[in-house]
């Protein structure tokens, strides 16, 4: 008995489906993600930083405040936990407020903050990572960073975010504590394949509602010589509320020797 062929449109198909599956497979198991947002949470993580940079607050109606502050960074000795210390210059309402977050890669980050009005440092537990930092659309965790190994990832796609290609990732919390403790149920980031820094993400809060949608752009590089990147501007907008902060950074400099006691609560009582 003999067998017709099958028609060539179908057998074009099955071949072309068939390597599309196994491109997909062998795509997928090439790309660590665990390593993938690893590189990524270090990767502007330069030695030490200063920085001048100016908040603006915009709420719905498009009224702006406009906040103008010092900051420095440093790196502890183990090379990846952070030091962060920003001092509000102006304007007079929240001059001298100053916030001190400090990470901890075994343990709960600290945050503290000082309050002229009070003469007082206050310090944070961690569930206060999830709210905002210093009134601004951004939260605490949002500026100290996501322990890596908190969250459960997976690659959604790839993408070109301004021509520049892009892995899509979405990262959910591994544990309720640790959802209640960021105040996100999900977070989508868009990460350059050259550098790994984000150039958005977006943002569920706990009851799996868009919360909030960033932006990262004007990243430049800014310790050639160890592959560190800073976005320069940073943009948070509240879908909720329509409420949205712009953070622009002005005369970055990475590796200027600061001082280790900048970040000490000594130091946030300074005038």
């Amino acid at each position: 008995m003999k067998h017709n062929p099958l028609p060539i449109p179908i057998v074009v198909l099955a071949l072309v489906f068939g390597l599309s599956m196994q491109s997909q497979n062998v795509w997928t198991a090439e790309i660590d993600l665990a390593q993938i947002m690893q590189k990524n949470f270090v990767v502007s993580k330069v030695y030490d930083s200063v920085a001048n940079a100016t908040f603006t607050l915009i709420n719905k109606t498009g009224q702006e405040r406009v906040r103008k502050t010092f900051g420095t960074t440093k790196l502890e000795e183990n090379g990846i936990d952070n030091m962060r210390m920003t001092r509000f210059l102006s304007p007079p309402d929240v001059k001298g407020t100053v916030s001190l977050l400090i990470e901890h890669a075994e343990k709960d980050d600290d945050i503290w903050i000082y309050l002229p009005a009070l003469k007082k440092v206050r310090r944070l537990v961690s569930n206060n990572k999830k709210d905002s930092f210093v009134g601004t659309d951004f939260s605490y965790a949002d500026v100290i960073g996501y322990k890596v190994g908190e969250w459960n990832y997976k690659l959604l796609k790839e993408e070109l975010v301004e021509g520049q290609p892009c892995y899509v990732i979405e990262s959910l919390p591994k544990s309720d504590a640790i959802k209640t403790s960021n105040g996100y149920s999900k977070r989508i980031g868009w990460l350059r394949k050259d550098n790994l820094m984000a150039v958005k993400m977006d943002f569920w809060d706990e009851t799996g509602q868009l919360l909030k949608t960033s932006t990262y752009t004007d990243i430049q590089l800014v310790d050639k010589a160890h592959g560190k990147w800073q976005a320069m501007r940073l943009e948070a907008n509240n879908v909720q509320t329509g409420h949205r902060t712009v953070i622009k950074f002005d005369n970055f400099k990475a590796n200027q020797q600061v001082k280790d006691e900048f970040f000490t609560t000594r130091y946030m009582e300074k005038e």
